[in-house]
């Protein structure tokens, strides 16, 4: 992916390098709030509640030099999905598009939607239409999921993007709305498919980062195609030693991740990605 050198978002807040006071305090009813907001690893945290700090004073650091790239590569990403949506969300649903800020942290932070860990990967609140991310999550989508390269990157943060779309479309909210009413089965399976329309729109955007900015290089799609099969909710049960079992899925299979990942980045269409409809909702 060719993103060095590029223009930068100025919609980032990085709290990085910020103490523990600074980042927020994360409770056990910070963490549960966080749960009804769809985020992208999709894991148990519960172990990791137990173990965190509860907001105790830490001195400020500076950020390595890791993590200054790491926030140019954030910020040229988000950049780049700001254009391509400002043109694509009137154009294919008649809305403007309005900017969602993205907050860098490090270890835990405070949302509008309640308190988060790392440990539970990016995510999107609508409360404050911000990306949360631990640049963190790269590493071990590299080293722990096989799942390396900055398009696979990028992909998590065009993923999280398209929740910002879908909560503009009004997607979310209604969402939210019927998951609330229905049984978990049937709440389940309303995650899954409002994941995979952000999949569907993160392809939207790929398609459109290739045609306008030419940023895309050989392995690029691959990369991305391997990142939303190592998050997977089959996978991620397999390799917690579980049965997969799809009643219990928050987040799509492996297969179905990818296949609507493609289905955005060959039609580019907005209309392309209604997943509830397909499932005849």
């Amino acid at each position: 992916m060719q993103w060095r050198g590029r223009r930068g978002s100025s919609n980032i807040d990085d709290r990085r390098g910020m103490g523990a006071a600074g980042a927020g305090g994360v409770g056990v009813v910070g963490m549960l709030a966080i749960l009804a907001v769809g985020y992208f690893f999709g894991i148990d945290i519960t172990p990791v509640v137990q173990g965190l700090d509860q907001g105790q004073p830490q001195e400020n650091r500076p950020l390595t030099q890791e993590e200054q790239e790491w926030g140019e590569f954030v910020s040229v990403t988000l950049a780049d999905t700001e254009e391509v949506w400002a043109q694509v969300l009137p154009q294919q649903a008649g809305i403007d598009y309005a900017e969602p800020r993205l907050v860098l942290f490090s270890g835990v932070v405070q949302s509008a939607c309640g308190g988060a860990s790392s440990a539970m990967g990016p995510f999107y609140c609508p409360n404050d239409q911000r990306v949360y991310l631990d640049t963190d999550f790269f590493d071990m989508m590299a080293s722990r999921m096989g799942a390396g390269g900055d398009f696979a990157y990028a992909y998590v943060i065009a993923h999280e993007v398209g929740h910002h779309v879908q909560n503009l479309t009004g997607v979310l909210g209604e969402t939210q709305r019927l998951r609330s009413q229905v049984g978990d089965r049937q709440a389940n399976q309303i995650s899954v498919l409002t994941e995979l329309q952000a999949d569907c729109y993160a392809g939207i955007w790929a398609r459109q980062a290739q045609q306008r900015f030419g940023t895309l290089e050989e392995g690029d799609l691959e990369e991305a195609m391997g990142a939303a099969e190592a998050v997977g909710d089959d996978v991620i049960q397999s390799n917690a030693g579980r049965t997969p079992m799809p009643d219990s899925f928050t987040h799509g299979s492996a297969a179905q991740r990818q296949e609507w990942l493609m289905r955005g980045f060959n039609s580019g269409d907005m209309a392309q990605c209604d997943t509830f409809q397909a499932a005849g909702l």
